[in-house]
């Protein structure tokens, strides 16, 4: 086969270069879109110290609060320091690494400065948060405000036996009705 050929003005012969593809990784291209999501969600929310990291943590809903858990075994309660900022709840402290005899093998325990921050929907009551440190587990119990609280509405009868009902209850509290 024949390669394709490109004529010059100086009226030599040219090869056309041939395009050879290179192989792409697409987890460095997915490695590249991550760190500059990250870079977007820092430069509007905030970066936090760079050595944090996230507990583990549940989220649950009633009624009337919401309840958060959050896994910080071998924590001190001094060590932690809980913040409400309107509807965003910012959980911060540090575990210190013990100091030990001997050479240490191997860790697998989370030391350093720890952050959990959370975001709760609606209105919220924040003076009457309480929390509580039991068995390595902070229980966090944020009450939601009046406002937001669910309503039951009674639901009244309507009908011919309902108006008797209103108007004997009418003449009953000297609201009595005139004949025309």
């Amino acid at each position: 086969m024949a390669m394709p050929v490109r004529r010059h003005r100086g009226g030599g012969l040219q090869e056309r270069p041939v395009w050879v593809p290179t192989p792409v990784n697409p987890l460095v291209e997915f490695d590249e879109l991550l760190s500059q999501m990250s870079g977007l969600l820092e430069s509007a929310v905030g970066a936090a110290p760079a050595a944090a990291w996230t507990p583990l943590a549940d989220v649950s809903e009633s009624e009337d609060a919401f309840h958060i858990e959050i896994e910080l075994p071998g924590v001190k309660s001094k060590d932690i320091d809980v913040e409400a900022n309107g509807p965003e709840l910012v959980v911060t402290g540090e575990i210190k690494e013990r100091e030990r005899k001997g050479v240490l093998r191997r860790s697998t325990r989370r030391v350093g400065a720890f952050e959990y921050r959370l975001r709760l929907p609606g209105e919220l009551d924040t003076h009457k948060i309480k929390a509580e440190m039991q068995d390595g587990v902070l229980s966090i119990t944020v009450p939601k405000a009046e406002a937001a609280r669910p309503r039951r509405v009674q639901i009244s009868e309507s009908g011919e036996g309902a108006r008797e009902d209103a108007a004997q209850s009418g003449a009953a509290a000297g609201g009595g009705t005139t004949a025309a």
